[in-house]
């Protein structure tokens, strides 16, 4: 950065470099002895920062503030309805297991596993589903739920065909095989890592067994 410099002797006016500064030396010209002024300090202009853009139309960038995330917790309605759902599948069991004094008939049992499914996979999406992403709503939730049920439906139509008594060291053969479908249907429809989809489906294992064997079904 050049100083410029005006002496006092002669009135002429130079430039010189800023590493000259404070220096003292004569005059170019009339060869008096002329101080160098200090180099002038620039000024740093800090600029306000701009506010985040929600939408590139104006910018032509990519937004930059933050997406709101809301959570919407499930409503007091859809839990009164999964207890009612519940309580019917209960008595349901019950019924049946005075009802029939062997298995009931195989449609009843395709049904009781179809009604039972999608309550399952949509109440246990919205029991373990990462809070850090947005939820899967409307539409995309009910097939979502719908395609995941019916593979656990599959999956029971499935344990059908095997032998009506299975010992639990057989099951060390079968059990990884029912798992890994289920877990991936979880996975595919859901959005899940690998625990929560065997969590997932898990869940429905659970409940199903549970009602099987309150409606007297000797096999699991």
């Amino acid at each position: 950065m050049a100083i410029q410099v005006l002496c006092g002797s002669c009135k002429s006016t130079f430039t010189v470099s800023d590493q000259f500064a404070g220096r003292t030396g004569p005059c170019p010209k009339c060869k008096k002895p002329i101080t160098i002024p200090a180099a002038p300090v620039k000024a740093v202009v800090i600029h306000e920062p701009e506010a985040p853009s929600t939408t590139s139309t104006a910018t032509g960038r990519a937004p930059t503030a933050p997406l709101k995330r809301t959570d919407r917790p499930v409503s007091a309605l859809q839990w009164t309805l999964v207890g009612v759902g519940t309580v019917l599948a209960v008595v349901s069991a019950a019924v049946a297991r005075v009802q029939w004094d062997s298995d009931p008939p195989a449609w009843f049992l395709l049904a009781g596993a179809a009604i039972l499914a999608i309550p399952s996979a949509w109440l246990g999406y919205a029991a373990i589903r990462d809070r850090e992403l947005q939820p899967h709503r409307g539409r995309s939730l009910a097939l979502r739920t719908l395609i995941c049920a019916a593979v656990y439906v599959a999956l029971w139509v499935a344990r059908g065909y095997l032998p009506p008594q299975i010992e639990m060291w057989e099951w060390l053969y079968y059990a990884p095989a029912f798992i890994a479908v289920g877990a991936f249907a979880a996975f595919a429809c859901f959005d899940f890592d690998s625990g929560s989809a065997i969590a997932h489906f898990s869940l429905f294992l659970m409940v199903s067994a549970a009602l099987r064997w309150l409606a007297g079904i000797a096999n699991l």
